[in-house]
């Protein structure tokens, strides 16, 4: 290495309030030690109150030299007005979305202050001053759902890329069809527990995960599902469902929000499910600092919900994890499953729909944890090679 390597730009939507997308610069930057690193998201903004970064604006920095890294996450199918609507608050989101309805690209374009109908992949055309353009674990499990004019725009921005790597099988395969060869990574997410575990471990002696641990004696699970799980009869279910499996595992159970952006979680949800709930010892966990959700997943039980980082941070931790989805998404490719049939062994449960969340949690449960041990030792050895061969492109 030279005396003076270029400054890495690391990319990614770490600009809002989403957990696993927090967690990736933090894990690339300690991967990249000795580097010197700046944080860019699409706007500016200052997480660090709930453990992410002080991000700036990408097309605000204005170095004359860097090489710029993609950090991970379900870019590749991330369109403009998704973007824009995810960096508002959740009040002004709904207002947005109901007065919004036929200008909607115009609308995403002035916020964004770009036309790019893909704005978390940059190409080195539109962003001159990268020397190169790496992709790390990046997913796109629905991009051929996306319109032509926008699955075109990230094809000749990837087919220009100096690396990529994807985090599953299904967007591997994608890219394959159109041309675009792309190596195989774990999401650097597997990584936490290898890298932070003293960080984690000092929140869970925090107020928020500490009154938890007191509460629940016994244990507990750690639930989280997204908004769009919210109606009523659906939440009845879930209460039903996680009574059933709190009775016969004598667990507690702590509902969490693995992100606050607009279409992520919602605590209103998990306030109405709780009240619908028998069980005694129910509990909410109200931080949105990403090390305190971390400390939680790694002193529960174990883990179930809608969020691909739930999983991940659980699996990093060795612990019991499956998925809760949506009965449209058996039917059809999403991130949870595209990552757990790429990587967990074949005989970890993967997912569930509301109705079989009981049944679910006995199955997760089950898992011999050497097991679960010897996936979560494998993964950061996977990360880590992949990890070096993506970086090997970096400017010396």
């Amino acid at each position: 290495m030279s005396a003076h390597p270029l400054p890495v730009v690391l990319f990614g939507a770490f600009d809002r309030h989403n957990f696993g997308d927090m967690l990736f610069p933090h894990v690339v930057a300690r991967m990249l030690a000795g580097r010197e690193v700046r944080f860019a998201g699409l706007v500016a903004r200052d997480l660090r109150a709930q453990g992410g970064h002080r991000v700036q604006a990408l097309r605000q920095l204005h170095e004359r030299a860097v090489d710029l890294l993609h950090v991970g996450g379900e870019i590749l199918a991330c369109d403009a007005w998704d973007a824009a609507l995810m960096l508002q608050s959740n009040q002004d989101a709904q207002r947005i979305i109901a007065s919004q309805q036929h200008d909607r690209s115009e609308w995403a374009q002035r916020v964004l202050g770009t036309r790019e109908l893909a704005p978390y992949v940059v190409s080195n055309d539109a962003w001159p001053c990268a020397t190169r353009v790496l992709f790390n674990a990046i997913g796109g499990v629905t991009l051929d759902e996306r319109d032509d004019r926008m699955r075109d725009e990230v094809l000749t921005k990837l087919a220009r890329a100096d690396v990529i790597s994807v985090r599953d099988l299904h967007t591997q395969a994608l890219l394959a069809k159109s041309g675009i060869e792309a190596r195989l990574a774990p999401d650097c997410a597997v990584m936490v527990a290898e890298l932070f575990g003293d960080t984690i471990r000092a929140h869970a002696s925090k107020q928020a995960v500490a009154r938890i641990r007191e509460a629940a004696p016994s244990g507990y699970l750690a639930v989280q599902f997204s908004a769009d799980f919210g109606d009523d009869a659906t939440l009845e279910q879930i209460a039903a469902q996680l009574d059933q499996a709190a009775h016969a595992h004598d667990l507690a159970i702590v509902f969490f929000r693995a992100g606050a952006a607009p279409w992520h979680d919602d605590l209103s949800c998990f306030e109405r499910t709780a009240a619908r709930m028998r069980t005694p010892s129910v509990h909410l966990f109200d931080s949105l600092n990403i090390w305190d959700i971390c400390a939680l997943l790694a002193h529960s039980r174990g883990y179930i919900g809608s969020s691909l980082h739930g999983r991940i941070v659980a699996m990093a931790h060795a612990l019991p994890r499956i998925n809760l989805l949506h009965d449209r998404d058996f039917a059809r490719p999403c991130k949870q499953t595209a990552f757990a049939q790429t990587w967990e062994e074949a005989d970890q449960p993967i997912a569930v729909n509301v109705s079989g969340i009981a049944e679910g949690i006995d199955n997760a449960l089950s898992v011999n944890p050497a097991r679960a041990k010897q996936t979560a030792t494998r993964l950061v050895a996977l990360c880590r090679d992949a990890f070096q061969t993506t970086v090997s492109g970096l400017g010396r």
